[in-house]
């Protein structure tokens, strides 16, 4: 899939600079860029990414169809289709590769080594092999870090602030879009301190999820962990819902499911991370290299709790969690 209607949205939503002197202006040399989306293009999620993405790029000087061309490529939560989608995108030769998730970073370096990726939606690109460093990339790719090692414990902690009875904790996510082994290593001795077990819970489709979690709350003292996974993303309406039906507490690594009626969440600022990925594009279109380019990490965390969904569970949430939250939902 190639350049789609949401850039008519996107274009409308972006103001011009006007010419200076109102002198007629040559036409611009058109820079490419190519993008690989993880998600569907019409996902709420991925239709407020695309336009902050764009509107990051106008601020810096970069508008659609005047000297920049977006050529995207959707790839609707579907893993199967991530080596193909590549291996398209990489084929039509643009100067810079914009790839939402890790494995889709890692199927975009298998098909190039020369071409400059710029990354995001990643928590663990030393681990998965997208880079040497932060500090030094040293490859043709850099990004921007979604998560610190810490977050799993983070979650984790967040559970038992809610419900202190938590026993047991399952871990749900693709193994196949997000890095499934990274979160469960990085839970574990968080886990240990507070006195939880794991579970793993891999999931991939609307009937696994339902049937993971149905078996998983057949046991008490439960609660859920969705770390960032495209996959959830897509089943995100599908994860809320069965969470709440089987009265488990749940916490989220993204605000957007706590909108939508998930319990809690802790999450980077999803805005600022879009703004940080257009600002690496502009470097490399500007003739930065990717080696030279640290990988930018977040500064900006967002605790939010669904207060209404708190009460539908019977939980009550400690004023200590509700005066640290950026969001309450009522």
């Amino acid at each position: 899939m190639r350049r789609r209607s949401f850039l008519n949205l996107v274009v409308g939503t972006i103001a011009v600079l006007p010419n200076a002197g109102g002198a007629q202006q040559p036409k611009p040399n058109i820079r490419r860029i190519g993008a690989l989306w993880s998600l569907a293009e019409e996902n709420p999620d991925m239709q407020a990414r695309l336009i902050q993405f764009h509107q990051g790029l106008a601020r810096l000087g970069w508008s659609e169809g005047k000297n920049i061309r977006v050529d995207g490529r959707f790839a609707a939560g579907e893993a199967a289709r991530f080596e193909q989608l590549a291996k398209d995108l990489v084929g039509s030769s643009p100067e810079v590769i914009v790839a939402q998730s890790t494995p889709v970073a890692l199927a975009l370096l298998r098909q190039t080594r020369s071409i400059p990726i710029v990354f995001f939606s990643v928590s663990d690109p030393i681990g998965s092999g997208l880079i040497a460093s932060l500090a030094h990339p040293t490859g043709n790719a850099t990004g921007v870090l979604l998560y610190e090692e810490g977050i799993t414990g983070k979650w984790l902690a967040m559970l038992k602030e809610v419900a202190p009875k938590t026993a047991r904790v399952a871990i749900v996510a693709n193994p196949k879009t997000t890095p499934f082994d990274y979160f469960l290593r990085t839970a574990k001795a968080p886990a240990a301190t507070l006195g939880v077990d794991v579970v793993p819970t891999p999931i991939e489709t609307a009937a696994d999820i339902e049937r993971a979690l149905g078996e998983f709350a057949s046991k008490p003292f439960g609660g859920l962990l969705f770390p960032p996974d495209t996959t959830s993303i897509a089943h995100r309406d599908l994860l809320v819902a069965l969470a709440v039906k089987h009265r488990l507490p749940s916490v989220y690594g993204y605000k957007s499911f706590t909108t939508a009626g998930g319990l809690m969440s802790y999450s980077t600022d999803v805005p600022q991370q879009n703004r940080l990925v257009a600002s690496l594009v502009d470097r490399i279109l500007r003739g930065a290299v990717p080696a030279d380019l640290p990988v930018e990490t977040p500064t900006r965390y967002e605790t939010a709790i669904n207060a209404s969904t708190a009460k539908a569970l019977g939980l009550e949430i400690p004023s200590a969690l509700i005066a640290r939250a950026d969001d309450v939902v009522e």
